[in-house]
């Protein structure tokens, strides 16, 4: 195998790419970028503190609204955060995931058959609320005051003012707030 054939490789380029790095240089530059996410990361990570958890994501390049609460031991894309959007008053439980790509494989045929990088922007409506051990992928809206439930994985979009439940998420009721 070729070292330009190596999956590994691929994938730093891809994301090498992504950020108009390029050369030896620009392989540098990268891994200071990655190394810088990751250390703040892992301050956030263990946090018990959702003011310094939603700062030290913001550094990171996340957008996060007002009034917001994060809660310890939020995976937060470690690649791409800047593709990260949570509205204003939004509730991230512990042991949520939130990714902005998905690159599942290190197996050189499926990448570059079925199963190549996917880089997409979520975005987490106000009001929406992430319980605990939800997976939210690459590219989904989460709709305005939805609720995701526990452990839930989310593949599509979400629908405003929705309960979603499950792997695949899918909606269980519609949340109506006129009567209230």
């Amino acid at each position: 195998m070729k070292k330009s054939e190596d999956v590994f490789s691929i994938n730093e380029h891809e994301v090498m790419e992504y950020y108009g790095f390029e050369g030896e240089f620009g392989k540098i530059k990268l891994k200071i970028k990655m190394f810088r996410s990751w250390i703040l990361h892992k301050w956030a990570y263990s946090s018990p503190l959702s003011n310094f958890v939603i700062n030290i994501q913001k550094s990171r390049g996340v957008a996060i609204g007002k009034n917001c609460h994060i809660s310890p031991y939020v995976l937060i894309d470690l690649v791409y955060p800047e593709l990260i959007e949570i509205g204003d008053n939004v509730t991230i439980g512990s042991n949520a995931m939130i990714f902005g790509h998905i690159n599942p494989t290190a197996n050189l045929i499926l990448k570059k058959t079925h199963y190549p990088r996917k880089v997409a922007k979520v975005t987490i409506k106000s009001g929406a609320v992430i319980n605990p051990g939800a997976i939210i992928t690459a590219g989904v809206t989460i709709g305005k005051n939805s609720i995701v439930s526990i452990g839930s994985a989310v593949f599509e979009d979400i629908p405003d003012n929705c309960v979603v439940l499950g792997n695949p998420a899918r909606v269980v009721k519609k949340l109506d707030f006129e009567n209230n």
